[in-house]
């Protein structure tokens, strides 16, 4: 776990947050993910400058093995169907009312980490007496998720993962009903063009950094750039001054 905070002072509205988490691809290859107890090179084709190894008929995991070149990362799905990548996972606490990132985490992917980053980043709020509200998408509806943020004083407004003919969502009508979480629902898409702002203009779609320690500190300078951006677009539209 890597904790970063971003400082943008009284423009956050101290109330309403959205979270959101995305894989951040590692500056390793799959040919670097090997056994933790022979990590030696695997069988290749020869060649001396750029060996192309055969590993595609191995059946690799996180907990038996390792990249060699980037040892904090992990073998990760952005979704189901999809090809596995090396990297990391990137999480953001974003404010509502100007969609200006907060503070960030980098941790390694895994099944529940983006809800544990999502709890982790509210205990570095400062203490408030009146509640504040956390929107999130259906991959963060768990009782986990919703027990903790309220434990933290933060009303969640989670989008209710609801499947076909069968109810799992942890969210119930005493949230729902209100006009809020709508709201919240709404401006949680926000946390999007931060992301898609980082991967095409700042350089996240490729790490160019090894190591948690140097991706968390990346991370949070890309996002600290991408609020400069954001603070341009709100002065010219004279939202704040």
């Amino acid at each position: 776990m890597r904790r970063g905070l971003v400082y943008v002072g009284a423009l956050w509205s101290h109330g309403h947050f959205t979270v959101n988490g995305t894989l951040l691809e590692a500056w390793a290859s799959h040919q670097s993910f090997r056994p933790k107890d022979d990590p030696s090179p695997p069988a290749s084709d020869g060649d001396p400058k750029n060996p192309t190894a055969d590993f595609r008929s191995e059946k690799r995991s996180n907990t038996t093995h390792d990249s060699v070149t980037d040892p904090g990362a992990r073998l990760a799905r952005k979704s189901h169907g999809t090809a596995s990548i090396v990297g990391h996972l990137g999480s953001v606490l974003m404010d509502n009312r100007h969609g200006l990132i907060v503070a960030t985490d980098v941790r390694a992917p895994g099944f529940d980490a983006e809800r544990d980053a999502a709890l982790e980043m509210l205990t570095r709020l400062d203490p408030r007496t009146r509640r504040r509200t956390l929107g999130a998408d259906q991959g963060y509806d768990t009782a986990a998720l919703v027990e903790g943020a309220r434990a933290c004083g933060v009303t969640p407004h989670v989008a209710r993962n609801i499947h076909v003919n069968k109810s799992t969502s942890a969210m119930d009508g005493r949230t729902t009903r209100h006009a809020g979480y709508e709201i919240s629902q709404r401006k949680r898409k926000l946390v999007e063009e931060g992301f898609g702002w980082g991967t095409t203009i700042d350089g996240l779609r490729k790490l160019q950094h090894r190591g948690r320690e140097k991706v968390a500190w990346i991370f949070s300078f890309v996002n600290a750039a991408y609020n400069l951006v954001r603070l341009r677009t709100l002065i010219r539209a004279g939202v704040c001054a």
